[in-house]
């Protein structure tokens, strides 16, 4: 079974929804599996979007793009530096 990526919002909306038919007397298997999404990624989203409106989540996933950009760069311009620092000191 080929796997589903979900957007942010998505992910809010059917954390709604489940949380829905939970308060309505179903159980958490059976919600998650009419949302057709397994119990451990309902706990998972859950723990990571539980509070989140739809734009904090957007927000969140940007920042997350940004900060893993970020650190890329920062490895990149340290390993530029130690060679420079290498090459400056002849030892290459």
């Amino acid at each position: 079974m080929p796997m589903k990526r979900y957007k942010p919002e998505q992910i809010v909306n059917l954390l709604r929804q489940i949380e829905v038919e939970i308060a309505n007397g179903k159980t958490t298997p059976q919600a998650c599996k009419e949302a057709e999404i397994t119990q451990q990624t309902y706990y998972r989203w859950r723990k990571e979007f539980g509070g989140l409106k739809l734009d904090q989540a957007k927000r969140m996933k940007e920042l997350e793009r940004e900060n893993a950009k970020l650190k890329r760069l920062v490895a990149e311009l340290s390993l530029e530096k130690q060679i420079l620092k290498d090459v400056a000191s002849g030892n290459f």
